[in-house]
């Protein structure tokens, strides 16, 4: 096959059919092959076919280690434990990797920041164009306006969603946090309940709310006396994020070792 070869971890799950759908129609690359945990029903199946793009003749393994070895790059939207042991695995195999997986334990975390010493990765908690753009704004917004203006998060996703706020809750929280030179653990407020009392000046607050099929919205609000502005993002459809990691495994392959953002990939 010709192009960059991309392996799809968890290529069986609803994010992981989109992303073999996407490398197989973009140009210039190639479905290496996709992985499924040992004892899945979608183990042996065709790849392609799961993905609804037909067959491809690629079935689906149950091992990690040889989709990476497989691949130039490997896509993972998976869960923490699998995300951070895939990471270990990538460096030590040296092959580059993109990561949407969200909720990841400090330890977690580390595990993905001792792999980067070795390989390139894309670390993103939303791959969407829009919420990258959104990141800047609302650290813009944050720095010109200043601690008197009250900032509150708040996002909804589907049911289904396990981890909250949202990686991408917690990202545009860090980026309030940054325009304020502050650090985000020291000003969260993340649950408010009974009489908590009168808000505290510089507090950003997180809240999130699930239900339904929801499939992302992020709402920043910035509260001043007599006014408010407020700045939204809905995603309608998963297809933005496979797009975004796409492009991110396109850039990333052949990069020093580091860990990258969307910003560095769309050169914002």
């Amino acid at each position: 096959m010709a192009g960059t070869k991309m392996g799809v971890v968890g290529c069986g799950g609803r994010m992981g059919r989109m992303l073999v759908a996407e490398i197989a129609a973009t140009e210039g690359c190639s479905v290496a092959g996709g992985c499924a945990r040992p004892g899945s029903a979608h183990v042996n199946h065709d790849v392609g076919e799961l993905a609804g793009i037909g067959r491809t003749g690629i079935p689906v393994g149950d091992s990690a280690e040889k989709l990476i070895r497989d691949s130039d790059v490997v896509i993972d939207f998976t869960a923490p434990a699998i995300t951070a042991a895939n990471a270990t695995l990538a460096g030590r195999l040296g092959k580059a990797m993109v990561i949407g997986t969200t909720g990841l334990s400090p330890e977690q975390s580390e595990a993905i920041r001792q792999a980067a010493r070795e390989i390139a990765i894309v670390w993103a908690p939303n791959m969407s164009l829009g919420v990258n753009l959104l990141l800047g704004l609302v650290e813009e917004v944050a720095r010109r306006l200043g601690p008197d203006w009250d900032v509150e998060i708040m996002e909804m996703h589907h049911r289904g969603k396990v981890d909250a706020p949202s990686g991408t809750a917690l990202a545009l929280g860090h980026a309030a946090a940054a325009g304020r030179e502050v650090a985000l653990e020291a000003v969260e407020q993340r649950a408010r309940d009974g009489v908590t009392g009168p808000r505290r000046t510089g507090d950003i607050g997180l809240a999130a709310l699930r239900g339904g099929d929801a499939v992302g919205d992020h709402h920043v609000i910035f509260a001043g006396a007599g006014e408010r502005l407020e700045l939204v993002h809905r995603a309608t459809s998963r297809a933005i994020y496979a797009k975004g990691a796409v492009r991110a495994a396109r850039w990333v392959v052949g990069r020093p070792p580091g860990i990258y953002g969307l910003k560095e990939v769309l050169g914002l």
